[in-house]
């Protein structure tokens, strides 16, 4: 194995978006004191229902950016708004959104132990204006050569397409670069099958009653990804799945 560069999903494999939305939307829906829900903890959980749900629409090319973020206010305000309405709404939810913006704790670690060995580069469904604001917010804009995403590539990951054009940015074939996400088909078995080395990061064992993916390394931490790489650094803890 001689992988050369690592390519990088981003939410919820460096940044912790997860994290971030749910502390956002909670002083978002206090600022706004939306009642239409029962509690909060029950319109956290109706937000991120319907974040995946239009992030599937919009994969699948049934609306634009705009489009599907603005009928997701819509579903989770449970009425019809116009399109200002939407937008104004989701501005004020992003200002709370950014303030909660954060990378894992073993993001840097492993960015500083893998940056003499290894090319670097971000391969996100996201659209560029939104990660490239996201990667320099979070300082780490610059440690990549190249950041591709799915809205200006026109193909979104699992397809095989979205994996290899993020290794003909780095001008390598796929089996001399890896690909490290948090998702197990969307990001871990896709890149497998592109004949990437696919290493799926499963943190808190979110996905621990589900049966891995066939193809992909799977580690809890990022402190376990030189292990794999073949890297000599100080990281390198045997991973905890087996």
């Amino acid at each position: 194995m001689n992988i050369k560069a690592v390519v990088w999903d981003v939410d919820d494999t460096l940044f912790d978006y997860t994290t971030a939305d749910r502390a956002g939307m909670r002083a978002h829906l206090a600022a706004e004191e939306l009642r239409s829900y029962g509690s909060v903890e029950e319109a956290l959980d109706r937000w991120r229902e319907l974040t995946s749900l239009h992030w599937r629409r919009y994969a699948a090319g049934e609306g634009d950016w705009e489009a599907t973020r603005r009928d997701r206010v819509r579903d989770f305000h449970g009425r019809p708004l116009t399109d200002a309405e939407a937008d104004a709404w989701f501005e004020r939810y992003i200002v709370h959104y950014e303030r909660a913006w954060a990378l894992f704790p073993d993001v840097l670690p492993v960015l500083d132990a893998l940056a003499t060995t290894h090319r670097h580069a971000v391969l996100s469904n996201s659209s560029l204006p939104v990660q490239e604001r996201k990667l320099r917010a979070l300082g780490v804009w610059d440690r990549f050569e190249t950041v591709l995403c799915a809205e200006q590539l026109g193909v979104h990951k699992p397809a095989a397409e979205a994996f290899h054009a993020a290794c003909d940015s780095l001008d390598l074939p796929p089996g001399e670069v890896a690909y490290v996400g948090d998702h197990p088909e969307i990001d871990g078995q896709g890149a497998a099958e592109a004949g990437l080395l696919s290493v799926w990061i499963d943190r808190g064992g979110l996905y621990a009653t589900v049966d891995p993916p066939v193809g992909p390394h799977r580690i809890a931490t990022l402190a376990e990804l030189p292990a794999i790489l073949g890297s000599d650094t100080r990281f390198g803890a045997p991973s905890t799945f087996g």
